[in-house]
């Protein structure tokens, strides 16, 4: 048995080994396969005339109405706590729990915690301790390990430290397994490895302001003093699950899609998917390759725009051979696109340098308020939904089955998706979709699922069924100054934070990419370079004045909660539908993602930065 906990003797650290093992090389796959058809990698131009008017916005509001109230998601508790399970790891490495002090505790080991390590290092900070529930690297790319999983962003752009690392990767949109092996690189060639905890989850995190100390503990029974923490637990990391009657009672195999089970052979099976977002999107092309039959059980259809896959050149690899930075260089053009779809799909020649645009400008005869903009976006957002529906028109063959995949709601308002072999899958003989519009699967019995009377027996049953946005349960389980939690002072006032990396009363606790948290845009690549370099930054400063305690003041924390939520309000037209992105209907303005757009956070940070003001600076022992 290897030996956990040892000392380092270069640093005088604990280093710990605790990485576990691959459970089954079942555990493979691939992302997005190239389509050689050029017909199913092109939208159908823009009917003529198309505009957003009154009976177009009446459609997309009773499209919505109808929804509204029909999610609903249940704890993964008792018989259905399996559903978290990790299956991709040995059991965890044995090791005595921890009753030290480290400098930096960071909660999660995705790219937001290797991008820290990978930072602080480099600033000279060597105790910085991770814990992580599961049992590598990789965060969101470890848990969703399921059939066709690839980023949706360019890879060239999406991945960080390509350059420092010497990789480039295989595919443009490159596979999650890919990505979960690079990870594991930039763990191996950073030393990240023996920093990090798996297999350990942080059950409570509470303050000592005597100490100026948090304590963290965890299910492994550790009891950890730290100067300070950091959230790094990503936006989508706890799955959910829909609750649906009867669904105890089922017979065959189930599991969710972010613990997907490669000891179940599908082969030649009858399997049921519940969902359709953008995992079940990524997923399903892939399981009617290979099952008997496939019954998708949808509520709500994807947009499902053009991806065009393609593996990367010789010719590119040796021109970025030659090119210093040519990662980060086209990281940053692509952030200057604030257009949602034109970013994700990754436009080569610009993002490349070899045009100094992505578009050919308009010019408005005047300066256009906040408003007129919005309208017009709301007018070109259209348009674009037209094209995507004429798209199901124009491939898929059955017209109750196109018109069923018809989604009617603003481009973006859920979260876009982008394949070319999803909408051709449904052409298959195998391929049945069931649409159980507007309210969703309603039951489950012994033998499969049950809509409007009809029962369709079922061999196997996957849920794709999403995770919480922003739902991470570490929130939940903070408890600061004068004992109270994180979860009590947003549930009192509504979350208020600054920049949201800080929340008043939690002194020396960062939280990236949580509620509030700008700086970067739809690659979310970008906003955990902002975060990470802020954190960086405000460690090194601390450092430097000699303080030990830094918390931020009431009245900027204020004065930004209400910036969130005006940022929120003006731009709500542009996501008026049910989605996890607004809780589905049910969040305040201002409460989740932020909205103000990265040059405005970015201001704000600077200023913060420069001046100091927003930030209380204290010195102990």
């Amino acid at each position: 048995m290897k030996t956990a906990i040892r000392i380092d003797e270069t640093t005088g650290l604990k280093a710990f080994d605790t990485r576990a093992a691959k459970a089954s090389e079942r555990i493979a796959g691939k992302g997005y396969s190239a389509v050689a058809d050029a017909a199913l990698k092109v939208l159908p131009p823009p009917p003529p005339g198309a505009v957003f008017d009154a009976e177009e916005q009446a459609k997309y509001r009773a499209y919505k109405e109808a929804r509204r109230g029909a999610a609903d998601y249940m704890a993964m508790e008792g018989e259905f706590a399996r559903y978290l399970e990790d299956v991709y790891s040995a059991p965890p490495v044995p090791r005595e729990p921890l009753t030290d002090e480290c400098e930096v505790l960071v909660v999660g080991a995705g790219f937001g915690g290797l991008l820290l390590w990978h930072k602080l290092k480099k600033a000279g900070f060597r105790d910085v301790r991770f814990c992580e529930k599961g049992g590598d690297v990789g965060g969101t790319w470890y848990w969703n390990r399921y059939p066709g999983i690839a980023c949706d962003v360019e890879a060239y752009s999406y991945l960080p430290l390509l350059e420092e690392m010497g990789h480039v990767p295989t595919m443009k949109f490159a596979s999650g397994f890919e990505i979960l092996e690079y990870c594991q690189l930039i763990a191996q060639r950073t030393g990240f490895y023996d920093r990090c905890l798996f297999h350990t989850t942080v059950d409570r995190t509470t303050w000592d302001e005597a100490d100026a100390r948090w304590t963290v503990r965890t299910d492994r029974g550790d009891r950890m003093r730290a100067r300070f923490v950091v959230l790094a637990n990503g936006i989508l990391t706890t799955p959910r699950l829909a609750r649906i009657d009867g669904m105890e009672t089922f017979q065959g195999e189930t599991f969710h899609t972010s613990r997907w089970n490669y000891h179940v052979d599908l082969a030649g099976k009858r399997v049921g998917i519940i969902g359709t977002g953008a995992t079940a999107v990524q997923v399903i092309p892939e399981l009617a390759k290979v099952v008997g039959h496939l019954y998708v059980f949808q509520r709500t259809p994807s947009t499902i725009d053009v991806r065009d896959q393609r593996a990367t050149t010789p010719e590119e690899i040796e021109a970025w051979s030659k090119e210093p930075g040519w990662a980060l260089a086209r990281r940053e053009r692509l952030a200057r696109i604030s257009s949602g779809r034109t970013a994700l799909q990754g436009n080569d020649d610009y993002l490349s340098g070899k045009v100094s645009d992505f578009k050919e400008r308009k010019q408005h005869e005047r300066p256009l308020a906040p408003q007129e903009m919005i309208a017009k976006q709301l007018d070109t957002n259209f348009r674009i939904m037209e094209q995507i529906r004429a798209r199901v028109d124009a491939i898929v063959k059955d017209p109750k089955t196109a018109a069923a995949l018809k989604p009617w709601y603003p481009y973006g308002c859920k979260r876009p998706t982008f394949h070319d072999e999803y909408l051709p899958a449904f052409n298959l003989p195998q391929v049945t979709l069931v649409d159980t519009a507007p309210r969703g699967v309603q039951r489950i019995n012994e033998r499969g699922v049950v809509h409007d009377g009809v029962e369709y027996p079922l061999d196997v049953l996957i849920y794709a069924t999403g995770f919480q946005w922003m739902g991470t349960a570490s929130f939940n389980l903070i408890t600061g100054r004068d004992g109270r939690t994180l979860r009590d002072k947003w549930r009192d006032e509504g979350v208020r934070t600054f920049l949201g990396i800080h929340s008043h009363g939690f002194p020396n606790l960062f939280i990236m990419s949580g509620p509030q948290g700008g700086g970067g845009q739809f690659n979310f690549i970008m906003g955990l370079e902002s975060h990470t370099d802020y954190v960086a930054w405000m460690l090194e400063t601390m450092r430097a004045r000699g303080a030990t305690v830094v918390d931020v003041k009431e009245a900027p924390e204020q004065e930004y909660a209400a910036h969130c939520r005006a940022a929120d309000l003006l731009s709500a037209p542009l996501r008026d539908c049910l989605s996890y992105y607004n809780g589905e209907g049910g969040a305040e303005p201002g409460s989740l993602a932020y909205y103000g757009g990265p040059e405005e956070w970015h201001g704000r940070r600077r200023a913060a930065q420069e001046d100091l003001e927003p930030y209380v600076f204290e010195s102990r022992d």
